[in-house]
């Protein structure tokens, strides 16, 4: 990644506000820190305060029931039947989150703009006759809420006939062209990692690989993005603006860099950064509100509550990240009434708790400072372009709170100035309680925000942040304390569609090794994982399903945490029983692409057939690993 120098910037005539305020520190005969080793560029700085946004997957794939559609889908397929932007934008803003970005061409290739470059596009749909725009209206949406906008383009187009040969290149950078000229100003352009495999490539269907580096030269598509949209972050790639936080979990390293080394994306580096890295290429934490990216009905009862959505926001804002938290709208083309509820009850805890900052009205004062520009009182004027800060030779300095009586926090929030670059490698914060000093936390990494909460609200007389370990003076620009208030709870469903089974009545009956009781538990989250099958000694599970059943399909959803040492099925084998004995096959087969797609498979038999039992058999996982790895078993009947 190119990150423009201080140099540069004064001789381009851009006024960046470390260097505004080296200006107003001249003027107080007080110059500034020099910033130390990477820096945010402008870009980069205004997208650290966004701090949380939205995800919109909504495409080909809702209407399929798939999370990677193989690109042969009919475009009359998409036909949403109460498309509503303003809706789903609301419920973003109900959330609390802070913009959108848009899925407007998956890995299937399905356009949701009406461009002339491709046919497999919504012009070619029933939506409004083949007159529609879904970006258009989620980008109009967005302006009438004042929130920001941004696009996801995939690389990957398992419809476009040329892909993997020099044509598609030309397709792709005119469709990103299209998205940036077209649709006003974009905050964020997503790049996915995902690229090469089957698909069905203008009628092809065959595999094809590629060397992505290489054949999409990323440096100059971000380049064109930068030239389009100079204001736009981009996403992913060496050279982009953000990095992947390394899972699909919504949870950052604990500490989480903003820097990285000057080479190829590594994950094992990306989860949690690299201390002094010589690039400032900041983790973007994603996750969906439910398991997977796009809707599916039998997801309903697994939307994540509210509760835990406040724990991944600690786990991703609260560590410096950015959280990208995707709401995918259901075949109407609004965001389930279940989902809203949930966000509603998450924002309205975040507003909440984050409301007053209880350190406003204290005494601030340091064991040094800087001078009078950067006293320690900067870290209580809610400005994040202000800081206190100390001479140069100051690198492990004490700033105390003297807290009015009676103020109870049970939150803390501390940032850096990060134009001045990270700063701070390790910190403790302590308590004066009944006249004594009690450490609350020792961490590393502030960065953007550093968010600890206590186990309960405590009242001290006063609250210090000590400077542990830097290797230059700090820069502090905020030290606020909150008193949380928890997300009103929302009672779970188990679904909107009526076909899917509720499997709380569920029960194991056998099963190799321990723990299989997860596969019933609706809990994404937890796996089963046993050795991995051998040539002719396959996994097998029976599953009591409580009473008989017109059994029309089975689902099965793999882990999607990154695992290194497990994979999922390649294949199965059902069978169902009404006595438990006497045993019919149903159907066998493989999973579609469910080593790398990680999505729910939804199996479905050619006739319903009347079930007390369900056994499944695996004879292999899908990728050469040591253990065969499982997150969840379900079932439908047929529509009545």
């Amino acid at each position: 990644m190119t990150t423009l120098s201080r140099r540069a910037l004064v001789a381009a005539g851009i006024a960046t506000p470390a260097l505004a305020h080296a200006a107003t520190g001249a003027a107080n005969r007080t110059p500034a820190p020099k910033p130390y080793g990477a820096t945010p560029s402008a870009r980069q700085w205004k997208w650290h305060q966004r701090e949380q946004y939205a995800f919109i997957h909504f495409s080909m794939n809702t209407f399929t029931d798939k999370e990677w559609g193989y690109g042969d889908e009919d475009p009359k397929t998409f036909n949403p039947s109460d498309f509503n932007a303003d809706q789903i934008v609301a419920a973003a803003k109900a959330g609390g989150l802070k913009g959108l970005i848009l899925v407007c061409k998956h890995h299937d290739g399905f356009c949701l703009w009406p461009t002339k470059l491709t046919e497999h596009c919504i012009r070619n749909s029933p939506y409004k006759h083949g007159q529609g725009d879904i970006v258009r209206e989620m980008s109009d949406a967005c302006k009438r809420a004042g929130l920001p906008f941004g696009v996801y383009l995939s690389p990957w187009d398992r419809n476009h006939a040329e892909y993997g040969r020099p044509g598609y290149i030309a397709y792709y950078r005119a469709q990103l062209t299209e998205l940036c000229t077209q649709y006003g100003s974009l905050f964020e352009v997503w790049f996915d990692g995902a690229n090469g495999g089957d698909g069905y490539y203008g009628g092809a269907r065959e595999t094809r690989k590629i060397d992505a580096p290489a054949y999409y030269n990323w440096p100059s598509i971000v380049a064109l993005v930068h030239q389009l949209q100079p204001d736009a972050c981009t996403f992913d790639p060496l050279g982009a603006d953000i990095r992947w936080v390394g899972n699909e979990d919504g949870v950052a390293g604990d500490p989480c860099w903003p820097t990285m080394p000057n080479h190829p994306y590594v994950q094992s580096e990306g989860n949690g950064g690299v201390r002094g890295g010589a690039l400032w290429w900041p983790a973007e934490t994603d996750v969906s509100i439910r398991p997977g990216w796009f809707y599916h009905a039998d997801e309903d009862s697994r939307v994540k509550s509210p509760e835990r959505l406040v724990q991944l926001y600690d786990e991703s804002v609260g560590r410096g990240t950015n959280l990208n938290l995707n709401l995918p709208p259901d075949r109407r083309g609004r965001i389930a009434d279940q989902d809203v509820k949930i966000l509603k009850s998450f924002g309205d805890a975040i507003r909440a708790t984050f409301a007053t900052d209880l350190a406003k009205g204290a005494v601030a004062h340091a064991s040094a400072t800087r001078g009078p520009a950067f006293a320690a009182s900067r870290v209580l004027d809610g400005n994040r372009e202000t800081y206190w800060t100390t001479p140069d030779g100051t690198t492990t300095p004490t700033l105390t709170l003297d807290l009015k009586p009676g103020t109870r926090f049970d939150v803390i929030r501390l940032r850096e100035y990060l134009p001045l670059g990270v700063r701070v490698t390790r910190f403790a914060v302590d308590a004066e309680i009944d006249g004594k000093w009690q450490q609350l936390a020792e961490k590393e990494c502030i960065s953007a925000q550093r968010i600890l909460r206590l186990p309960q609200p405590i009242a001290p007389r006063r609250v210090r942040l000590r400077i542990l370990e830097a290797p230059a003076c700090p820069a502090i620009s905020e030290f606020a304390l909150f008193r949380s208030v928890a997300p009103v709870p929302v009672a779970p469903i188990v679904s909107s569609d009526p076909t899917v089974i509720d499997t709380r009545a569920w029960k194991i009956v056998s099963a190799p090794g321990t723990g299989a009781e997860k596969l019933l538990d609706r809990d994404p989250g937890t796996i089963w994982t046993v050795p991995a099958p051998k040539p002719g000694t396959p996994v097998e599970v029976t599953i009591d399903l409580g009473s008989e059943t017109a059994l029309a399909g089975f689902s099965l959803t793999p882990s999607r945490h990154v695992m290194t040492d497990a994979a999922p099925p390649k294949g199965y084998a059902a069978e169902v029983s009404t006595d438990g004995k006497t045993w019919q096959p149903a159907a066998s087969g493989e999973f579609s692409n469910i080593a790398y797609a990680l999505s729910t498979q939804r199996i479905g038999f050619a006739q319903a057939r009347p079930a007390r039992y369900l056994r499944l058999r695996f004879a292999e996982t899908a990728l050469p690993e040591p253990k065969l790895a499982i997150a969840e078993i379900g079932g439908f009947t047929a529509p009545g």
